[in-house]
Parts: C-alpha cells; sequence; structure tokens
C-alpha cells in the first residue's frame, strides 16, 4: 500500500463522507438495524451516530488503520460499543450465523471481489437476517452511463479501486440474497456519473 492509499486516501473520504448532506441518507438506510450488526468498509465511522438504539454493538471491518484512527472522536462518543474486528470484508473472521443484520454504504464499489464478500456476509448473517446497504453503481441512464465507463479507469486509481459500473442490486440477488425494499435513485447535488445510487434492504433466506 502506497503513501496514498495509506494516508492520503483515508483522510480525503473522511472529508467527503462526513459531509452532513448524506446525513439524512445515512439516518434511512441505519433506521432498521438491530442486534448484533457488521458492518463493512466501516471507514472513519460516518454512520456512527445514526445507529438506532435497538443496535445492541456493531463490529466493523476496515481495512485503513489511518480511517480507524480518524474514527476516535465518534468512536468516544457512541453508546453503541463498536470494536473493529476485521479487515476484509472478503475474509470475514466470525463464526457462522451470529450477526443479527448488517451494513454497507459505498463499499460493494471498491471491494475486490464483491461477490465473495457477499456470500462471506451471507453467511455470517442469521437465518432471516437483513443486510441494509446504500451503494452507488451503473446510473439508469444510457448517456451517463457512457461516461462511467469513460471516467471509472481515473475513478479506480484515485479512490481506491472503486469502480462507477457495478450494479449492487444484481450482486445482491446473485449472492442469493432477496431484496425486499430498494429504491434507486440520483443524489442531489452530486454529479450524475457518481451519485447514481440504490438504497434497501436484502435478507439472507
Amino acid at each position: 500500500m502506497g503513501l496514498y492509499a495509506k494516508h492520503v486516501l483515508p483522510r480525503l473520504l473522511h472529508a467527503s463522507c462526513g459531509n452532513h448532506e448524506l446525513d439524512a441518507l445515512r439516518a434511512e438506510v441505519c433506521a432498521p438495524l438491530a442486534g448484533r450488526v457488521v458492518e463493512i468498509g466501516f471507514g472513519s465511522g460516518s454512520n456512527m451516530p445514526f445507529y438506532p438504539d435497538a443496535v445492541e454493538a456493531v463490529d466493523a471491518v476496515e481495512p485503513s488503520g489511518t480511517a480507524w484512527k480518524l474514527a476516535g472522536p465518534r468512536l468516544a462518543a457512541s453508546p453503541v460499543p463498536v470494536r473493529r474486528s476485521g479487515t476484509d470484508g472478503q475474509a470475514l473472521p466470525y463464526p457462522d450465523a451470529c450477526f443479527d443484520a448488517a451494513l454497507s454504504t459505498w463499499t460493494l464499489c471498491t471491494i475486490e471481489d464483491p461477490a465473495l464478500a457477499l456470500a462471506e456476509l451471507r453467511r455470517v448473517l442469521v437465518p432471516g437476517g437483513r443486510l441494509l446497504f446504500l451503494e452507488h453503481g451503473l446510473a439508469p441512464d444510457p448517456e451517463v452511463r457512457r461516461l462511467q465507463h469513460r471516467i471509472e479507469p481515473w475513478q479506480k486509481r484515485l479512490a481506491g479501486g472503486c469502480h462507477l459500473t457495478r450494479r449492487p442490486v444484481e450482486l445482491l440477488e446473485d449472492a442469493g440474497f432477496e431484496i425486499t425494499a430498494v429504491e434507486c435513485f440520483y443524489q442531489p447535488r452530486v454529479p450524475r456519473f457518481e451519485g447514481a445510487v440504490c438504497r434497501g434492504t436484502a435478507v439472507s433466506p
């Protein structure tokens, strides 16, 4: 991991993902969480202020030590116990069926093998456990898609492997999740090539 990826990129993501214009989206996706939760792509903890009272504890999966350090103030202020217990969403260090719910926000775009990560989430969720997701990906409009395909090689270099053209809902369905609620839309005040998002709930049968 180079200096940019190790030290600079986590700080850039800390600033951009901490944008308060995202607060309403984070609050909505986190609202159904309950029980013991695993969050992949924890980052610097931007979702922490929105964990509902029904959450008992959170296991954070985050590869970046710098991002985890940046989460320090939120960790100190959180009434929900949070521990960093994993660094790779593709190889979760947990036994089968040990979490009630999972959370993934702007994460599936970056994981090298999202199918493997989703298989891992299914493994560690209890039967009927819910994955709450908020993910960006391929836009619905052809002209935006063309732009995404042109920009994606640069996006991956500058944003830690982030893909613009993945299809999060299809990835979830291919992994065996049942989509019980989904809404896809463009984020306001965000360029459409990076602001096409899907928010919803997927259940592990």
